[in-house]
């Protein structure tokens, strides 16, 4: 059976994965990033982790989902908006030559929402948008089980989209980063609230609290649940007006307050859309969690590309 490798480079978290053409996962290398050394740092950790899943089998192709806009035909990096040290680095060529097997480079929004539409929440269906609420804002859109690629230098960027006139972004508001300091700023003001309590003595991370608060009531974190789902509805709408997809996958860390985001988000979605153009699609939680970007990457190599 063919095998294929999956890397994954994110804000916060790095991943090799060993899987089969499938985008069955069989086995798995994790670190944490460290913003503080870079991109240089992040390669220092793959010049480690690569030859060391390497060694497990013979390896057909690479797939990589990288965190920041891609030139997926060249898989030269244009930026990374979180780490610095990424700025027109040739990552496929650089992994190219430590694997010596061909190596496909790709945004991870775009990766996970392969991942997604081929064996996870998107399954079957199509088109199939995926959006991932981690430490930025990304989107990817597949069409007929391949990645939709607009005119370069990018598409399905919608963390960048305007949700103002004064210059706020959709990343600005709906990251689990931004989230994170809305609930800061709440608990300062409001410091007996439960989720106060929950978020005592933490330093980031808050947004896990956020569904426990909200499921005892917590008025703070209902409100911070609503106001993100109403900017995500207001963001998705243009999604939807443009594409109509069949389904929105969510995915990244902010999905896990799970059940009560996808349902608020599929509340407020009808009033941001117009009526002609009702039902808007389903909204559905990522079925795969963590791996939907090392999935994706398996089944990106496994497929010769996008």
């Amino acid at each position: 059976m063919k095998r294929y490798l999956a890397v994954e480079i994110g804000g916060t978290k790095l991943q090799v994965a060993l899987g089969d053409g499938g985008g069955v996962v069989l086995a798995r290398w994790r670190a944490e990033v460290r913003r503080d050394l870079g991109g240089e740092g992040i390669r220092e950790q793959l010049s480690r982790m690569i030859p060391e899943a390497l060694g497990c089998c013979e390896i057909e192709a690479i797939g990589v989902g990288f965190g920041g806009p891609v030139d997926w035909s060249t898989g030269r990096i244009c930026c990374s908006h979180q780490i610095e040290g990424w700025s027109e680095f040739p990552l496929g060529d650089w992994i190219r030559l430590k694997a010596e097997v061909p190596v496909f480079v790709d945004n991870d929004a775009n990766v996970a929402a392969l991942g997604e539409a081929l064996n996870g929440a998107g399954k079957g269906r199509d088109p199939v948008f995926y959006i991932t609420l981690g430490s930025g804002v990304g989107g990817g859109l597949v069409v007929q089980r391949r990645i939709y690629h607009g005119a370069k230098p990018g598409e399905s960027e919608i963390g960048h989209v305007r949700l103002d006139r004064a210059g706020a972004i959709v990343e600005s508001r709906c990251s689990g980063w931004a989230v994170d300091g809305r609930i800061r700023e709440g608990i300062a003001r409001h410091p007996s609230s439960l989720l106060a309590e929950l978020c005592r003595g933490i330093e980031r991370g808050e947004a896990r609290h956020l569904a426990r608060a909200v499921k005892a009531g917590d008025e703070l974190a209902c409100s911070i649940l609503n106001y993100t789902a109403g900017d995500l509805a207001f963001a998705l709408s243009h999604v939807i007006h443009l594409m109509h997809p069949s389904v929105v996958v969510v995915g990244g860390g902010l999905s896990l307050v799970g059940e009560l985001l996808r349902g608020a988000l599929a509340e407020a979605l009808p009033g941001a859309v117009m009526e002609a153009m009702h039902p808007v699609p389903e909204v559905a939680l990522a079925a795969l969690g963590e791996d939907s970007v090392p999935v994706g990457a398996l089944l990106l190599a496994a497929n010769g590309g996008g």
